[in-house]
């Protein structure tokens, strides 16, 4: 015969039950990613704006992990297949957007002015690979990207669209507009939410005033426009858009967005003046999907911290990681304004690859990230020809020069100084280390140790309750 259980065993069985009970799903999740964002450019940036013993915003969040990014067919993997392992769970090859692990990398043919618009992704040649994104609309919940690149690169392509090239812009801008030709169907109703650059992959051909238009003659901005759309090219337009109104803002004719340091610049270059900044971006995002009661999926990318990378400018992409730093903080503010203690929201913080940016010794502590490496009194210290030489420099990129020369302090921190290199190479490339990840509020106490890329769509799913 069972002995009857006592109050005080039956409590603490409760207790353990209590515990071991998933936490409720994070109907909201906000995902940035500093686009090439490694961890040398993390401490870089640290320095930069805060000294040494200062942190990032992001930095403070309280679960860290460590993510490995190579991708199916590399060592070293592009931003596709890396943000694809994000959003899909699986791993990609190389040039690919969010297509099964079989699929190859097939670059689209361009049209007779010489724009890469013709996609090539042939019948049989992988099939496309759910996203959180769509597995967030499908659950009727708000979606959205944000990014300081073309609305169609990379990174925020990876989130709601399929292709067999990352090239293939025009091709991807279709995936978006509901009831258009080429419409993505797994969208549902569509995007919430689309920000970023490269407005001509939306706009028909015009010799005189959009060379770079798309070929096939449709306006996507104008059928965005009659899905009921707003519809915006510049800051002041973005400001208007009301909380559940589906939006999309590009703010840049061609191309991507400025780079933050150029976008505050006085008088403001090119259309940096009417550009919004991540943090602007960012909010309005928020603010326009959070009126869904079954919650939000939005991803946020500091895409210009690569390029600047790639352009082996260091300054330029210190600037723009603060500027990605304080759009965390903004969603952190905002979010605990709506969800107080982010009881049903996750945030996860991280980066798709690494560059070869590396971190010369024996600097002085104080002394300034961009400078010239500079000994205990001041003193400039000298390489082995009696050069002096700066703090960061590259593995690999195009300045090398074939006689090393001096580098003074003003050179070495003016806007446009582009570091020394290692390897000769026509422009930086991506590095394969591991990068970092951030985390905080509902279900972020899974993100520890180090994991596959893959492993955080896992993570984020269940923490969603997709």
């Amino acid at each position: 015969m069972k002995k009857a259980l006592i109050p005080g065993l039956l409590l603490a069985l409760s207790a353990t039950a209590a515990q071991a009970a998933p936490a409720a799903p994070a109907k909201n999740i906000i995902f940035f990613l500093g686009d090439g964002m490694g961890p040398t450019a993390i401490t870089a940036a640290r320095i930069f704006q805060y000294g040494e013993e200062g942190l990032l915003k992001f930095e403070r969040l309280e679960r860290t992990a460590r993510i490995k990014t190579y991708s199916n067919d590399a060592q070293t993997t592009d931003s596709a297949p890396s943000m694809g392992s994000y959003m899909t769970g699986i791993k990609i090859n190389n040039e690919v957007i969010s297509m099964s692990s079989d699929t190859k990398a097939s670059m689209p043919r361009k049209d007779e002015r010489g724009n890469l618009t013709i996609d090539t992704c042939a019948s049989g040649n992988g099939k496309a690979a759910t996203t959180i994104l769509e597995l967030s609309k499908a659950a009727g919940r708000s979606v959205g990207a944000v990014t300081t690149t073309e609305a169609t690169h990379a990174t925020p392509a990876s989130t709601y669209a399929h292709s067999c090239h990352r090239q293939s812009g025009y091709a991807i801008a279709v995936q978006a507009v509901p009831g258009g030709a080429g419409y993505n169907p797994a969208l549902g109703d569509g995007l919430d939410v689309l920000m970023g650059g490269g407005r001509h992959h939306f706009t028909p051909y015009d010799a005189a005033s959009n060379s770079k238009g798309r070929a096939d003659g449709r306006d996507l901005l104008a059928e965005f426009a009659a899905q009921g759309y707003a519809v915006a090219s510049n800051k002041m337009e973005m400001s208007v858009a009301r909380p559940g109104q589906k939006f999309v803002g590009l703010y840049a004719k061609e191309d991507h967005l400025e780079y933050e340091l150029d976008r505050t610049a006085t008088p403001p270059r090119g259309e940096g003046g009417t550009q919004p900044s991540l943090s602007e971006m960012t909010a309005k995002a928020i603010e326009l999907m959070s009126a869904n009661p079954k919650g939000f999926f939005l991803m946020v990318e500091g895409g210009k911290i690569d390029h600047a990378l790639h352009g082996s400018n260091v300054k330029h992409a210190l600037v723009d990681t603060v500027a990605f730093d304080d759009a965390v903080q903004t969603a952190l503010d905002q979010m605990k304004q709506l969800d107080p203690g982010l009881a049903n929201t996750l945030i996860v913080v991280t980066a798709d690859h690494d560059h070869t940016l590396a971190f010369n010794g024996n600097a002085r502590r104080g002394n300034p990230i961009l400078d010239i490496v500079r000994g205990e009194s001041g003193e400039a210290l000298l390489d082995a020809d009696g050069k002096t030489f700066t703090t960061l420099v590259f593995g690999n990129g195009p300045n090398r020069p074939a006689q090393r020369a001096d580098v003074g302090s003003a050179e070495a921190g003016a806007d446009d100084y582009h570091q020394e290199t290692g390897v000769r190479l026509r422009g930086e490339t991506h590095g394969g280390g591991d990068v970092k990840l951030y985390a905080a509020g509902a279900g972020s106490a899974a993100f520890k140790g180090t994991l596959e890329n893959t492993r955080v769509f896992d993570l984020m799913r269940a923490a969603a309750g997709l």
